[in-house]
């Protein structure tokens, strides 16, 4: 698939790869705004995937390193999936999508692009989403720029409303 030319996309596109995790190293960092976490909660956090399918795609991974997810402890399944219901919750009210694509990609074969932190993708939705551009031009648009996704979706996860 072609890419159409996203120029607050370089500051990603530009940087070198790292042996790194950011699934590890972002929240470290404690900066939520310019890692882009919306959500935290004690043993997981909700981020917006800087290389989205659709505005308003977020991710939600444990803060452990860890990357099947049979080796989940209960409390940390447990916050994960309270964080999908608030993430849902936080994303309709902020883009009133039509519905959700949720899921996880384990191993690199199944897509994994960080096959060793284990994560869970939430992707918005629209009826006619999948429009004439991937289609035809063989490209896909997102309408937002990762700024102002993160605004309305930490607004929305915090109550502080649109």
């Amino acid at each position: 698939m072609e890419r159409l030319w996203a120029p607050w996309r370089s500051v990603y596109v530009g940087q070198p790869e790292t042996n790194g995790c950011f699934l590890c190293e972002n929240p470290a960092r404690q900066d939520d705004k310019a890692t882009y976490i919306v959500s935290r909660s004690p043993r997981a956090f909700a981020i917006l995937n800087t290389y989205p399918y659709n505005s308003g795609h977020l991710m939600v991974a444990p803060y452990r390193h860890i990357g099947e997810i049979e080796e989940l402890e209960a409390a940390e399944q447990w916050e994960m999936a309270d964080l999908v219901r608030k993430c849902l919750r936080a994303l309709r009210q902020a883009f009133n999508p039509h519905g959700f694509n949720i899921g996880m990609n384990l191993g690199r074969v199944a897509g994994a692009g960080v096959p060793g932190h284990l994560h869970m993708h939430i992707v918005p939705r629209w009826e006619g989403d999948s429009n004439f551009m991937p289609v035809i031009a063989g490209a896909k648009v997102v309408s937002e720029a990762l700024d102002a996704t993160y605004e309305r979706v930490y607004r929305a996860m915090n109550g502080q409303g649109e």
